[in-house]
């Protein structure tokens, strides 16, 4: 996939996005999760609608991540949804996306971040919880396991702004001042967990919950991670096997 830079961000800030605004941001965010996730465009018209879906769930919350640009890189008035238009218009924020502090001009959003409490209702909660019974987990366990948690959706970063400590910001921006008693996650395997997401997440504590479990509908293999809330303010980046989170 071929991406236009905007060169190095510079001012990086995280802001919340409000589900009322999602006009001025929903575009955008999705054009971020698709570059930064490698997929075919046109991914973004089908999570659209589903995107929309989630923001009406109780404890819906999101946060983005903004960058300024050189004065002068959005000429005339082109559609962020044309398909012709360079990725960094499709990024572009609308008026007043942006709540914290005053939206200058030139803005685009380089990360987003969200989720919302899970329940049982949940088709995500019941593929965790058929997972967990499949590896042998208790069902009182997995009942205990996946009650009073938040799960983190969506979390991605533009290459634009990767390797920045853009995803940790938006990250524990969004983790802050949550009610739950944990956090989960599913994230794809990666051979080694060697890559970004992965290292963050270790970072910042996450556990194993279920490893190597496939979605309906998905032929690759997933991780389900967890870690307690709030986030430790002393966070280790080792990984505890026999951490708490973890359905054995």
């Amino acid at each position: 996939m071929v991406y236009e830079s905007i060169g190095a961000p510079i001012d990086v800030r995280v802001v919340r996005l409000a589900g009322g605004d999602s006009h001025l941001w929903l575009d955008p965010a999705l054009n971020v999760y698709v570059t930064a996730m490698d997929y075919s465009r046109g991914v973004e018209i089908h999570r659209r609608a589903l995107w929309r879906d989630h923001i009406a769930r109780p404890g819906w919350s999101a946060f983005g991540a903004v960058a300024s640009v050189p004065a002068g890189r959005f000429p005339g008035n082109r559609l962020r949804r044309s398909s012709a238009a360079p990725s960094i218009h499709r990024r572009r924020l609308g008026h007043g996306a942006a709540r914290a502090g005053t939206q200058a001009p030139d803005e685009v959003l380089v990360g987003v971040a969200y989720g919302y409490r899970g329940g049982a209702d949940q088709w995500w909660n019941q593929q965790l919880r058929l997972g967990l019974r499949q590896a042998g987990c208790e069902a009182e366990q997995a009942a205990r396991l996946l009650t009073d948690y938040f799960e983190l959706t969506e979390l991605h970063v533009h290459p634009d702004a990767q390797g920045r400590g853009v995803g940790q910001s938006l990250l524990t921006a969004l983790l802050a001042n949550r009610t739950e008693s944990r956090v989960l996650l599913s994230t794809p395997e990666i051979p080694g967990e060697d890559n970004r997401a992965w290292a963050l997440y270790r970072r910042l504590g996450f556990v194993d919950v279920l490893r190597n479990f496939t979605f309906a509908g998905d032929p690759r293999p997933f991780a389900f991670l967890g870690q307690d809330l709030p986030l430790p303010v002393n966070r280790s980046p080792a990984h505890d096997p026999g951490a708490p989170n973890r359905c054995r």
